[in-house]
């Protein structure tokens, strides 16, 4: 049986244009999350889906392997990501590979670690569908997070009985970082929510999700920091 690493990374991002390739302390930034995925020894093969050559070029020299040209379908900036990696398993797996587990890899968070991806993909056991990677919230529905109620009224996100007065009284609740997901083969058409999923917590500084040139600035920050460490 193989575990197999997916990385999906297209081409049309609005945020930052060319964001997968863009050079973060000195190598593009999709190059880091692939080199995350060679060094797991549990990972067997690294796939990257994308609609874009250049991004193809850069998986390849990092070490990935880029089988197809994704779909123009599956690329729009409204398209939804399981699809994307469902597209990617069911091609590797009618190419003939064994695909036991996936462990999807987000290009633009390449702040995790190798034991965060080992910690999470041992979450994944035969009670478990789906393991997903988030960070303590910093705010909570059931206390101090408001939606709008229509009528130019907010009210709690989450109400309890009886009435939550403090933070320390509310569940814990998590912020999803959407850095690492990982299925069994036979759940990754469950999805994230149709079934059981449990959360690997990673710290927020290793929860950055790249989407602006800020965040290019602070990660660059970040990762400067942790070589003098």
């Amino acid at each position: 049986m193989t575990v197999i690493a997916t990385i999906c990374a297209r081409g049309g991002s609005t945020g930052v244009p060319g964001k997968n390739i863009r050079m973060l302390h000195g190598k593009p930034l999709i190059a880091h999350t692939i080199e995350q995925a060679l060094s797991c020894p549990f990972i067997d093969h690294v796939y990257v889906s994308t609609d874009d050559d250049a991004i193809a070029d850069a998986a390849r020299a990092a070490g990935a392997e880029v089988p197809f040209k994704r779909p123009a379908e599956l690329a729009t900036n409204t398209a939804a990501k399981v699809p994307v990696i469902q597209h990617l398993v069911e091609f590797v797996v009618n190419s003939g590979v064994d695909v036991s587990k996936i462990i999807d890899l987000d290009p633009t968070s390449p702040l995790r670690t190798q034991a965060d991806i080992a910690g999470a993909f041992a979450l994944l056991d035969q009670d478990t569908d789906v393991v997903i990677t988030g960070y303590a919230a910093d705010k909570n529905p059931y206390f101090n997070m408001v939606e709008d109620k229509g009528q130019g009224l907010v009210g709690l996100v989450k109400t309890a009985n009886p009435p939550i007065t403090s933070r320390q009284m509310a569940p814990n609740v998590y912020s999803m970082n959407a850095s690492i997901y990982v299925w069994h083969r036979e759940t990754l058409t469950k999805g994230l929510w149709d079934g059981r999923a449990r959360i690997f917590e990673m710290p927020r500084d290793r929860s950055v999700d790249i989407d602006s040139l800020l965040d290019f600035d602070i990660v660059e920050k970040l990762m400067a920091e942790a070589l003098t460490q």
